[in-house]
């Protein structure tokens, strides 16, 4: 009987080596693949003319990134200004405050609004959002603020999910200890809870922001789509993935590698996402 519970243990073992395998060999794959196409075309363009080139004509041969680097910020950071104070504050009702009946009918919403397809969020944007603007700002509505407001929607569940979890791995003795020298439910809430959970709502922030600058087609649809760096929230925009997504059916040569080269630049901003992220989690873990 020993043994073989022995052999199904090693039998199970095996298993989950090869597809955590799987996984890492996947990522490193797709990076290598990525890179292999993008470098070629960074090092011809050059790398500060690539970056910092405010032109994207491939007719012409000029390949500046510097529009969709700054749109994909600009994008990214209004999102987060318009999701993450709502995603916080939601995950703190729902942990919190709410009742067990209202937080599970919440939650659900949550799940919901989680399972629902980008390019409806793009379609919905172009139906209300992108159209309201247009009547309040002028410009036709496609802009920054459009999809700064459609990915401040999906990035939500996010941001609620995790910050929820994070909330709630919170010991109880804290909580309760701040109640038993007077303090009120809000004070340890906001004074208490989110400070001892900032690590794991920093992690849904971070999380937030590489599905932000990943999104494509919801984008795509409410953007506008002008290789233009914005000046102002009505100005329409362009983003690196919407710059892919737009061109790659047509381009060859040179052109196709550019954009290879700018995954090589979203690849990087990832990776400088996590970075942070690992080291803020180390730091906090250093404080404790």
């Amino acid at each position: 009987m020993k043994q073989t519970r022995r052999i199904h243990e090693k039998i199970n073992e095996r298993i989950l080596f090869v597809c955590g395998m799987t996984s890492i060999i996947a990522v490193l794959g797709i990076t290598i693949f990525i890179f292999f196409k993008g470098i070629p075309a960074i090092q011809e363009i050059g790398l500060k003319q690539f970056l910092l080139g405010q032109e994207w004509q491939p007719t012409g041969g000029s390949f500046g990134l510097l529009p969709m680097i700054v749109g994909s910020i600009y994008v990214t950071l209004g999102s987060l200004v318009l999701g993450a104070p709502i995603g916080v504050l939601t995950a703190i009702f729902i942990s919190e405050i709410a009742s067990k009946r209202i937080s599970s009918l919440y939650r659900g919403l949550v799940e919901l609004l989680a399972g629902i397809p980008s390019v409806v969020y793009g379609f919905f944007g172009l139906a209300t959002i992108v159209p309201t603007i247009d009547r309040i700002l002028g410009g036709g509505g496609n802009s920054l603020l459009a999809a700064s407001i459609i990915l401040g929607i999906m990035i939500l569940p996010t941001i609620i999910s995790i910050s929820e979890t994070a909330i709630k791995s919170v010991p109880t003795e804290l909580k309760e200890g701040s109640l038993a020298l007077g303090a009120s439910d809000i004070y340890t809430i906001f004074k208490v809870t989110i400070p001892a959970a900032r690590s794991g709502i920093l992690t849904s922030l971070v999380l937030a922001i590489g599905r932000a600058i990943g999104e494509t087609m919801a984008v795509i649809l409410v953007a506008g789509n002008t290789p233009l760096v914005p000046k102002a929230i009505e100005d329409r925009v362009r983003t690196l993935t919407g710059n892919i997504a737009l061109e790659m059916g047509y381009a060859h040569g040179l052109h196709q590698q550019a954009l290879f080269a700018t995954g090589v630049i979203l690849f990087m901003f990832i990776i400088a996402l996590n970075l942070l992220l690992i080291i803020f989690n180390k730091k906090v873990g250093g404080d404790r």
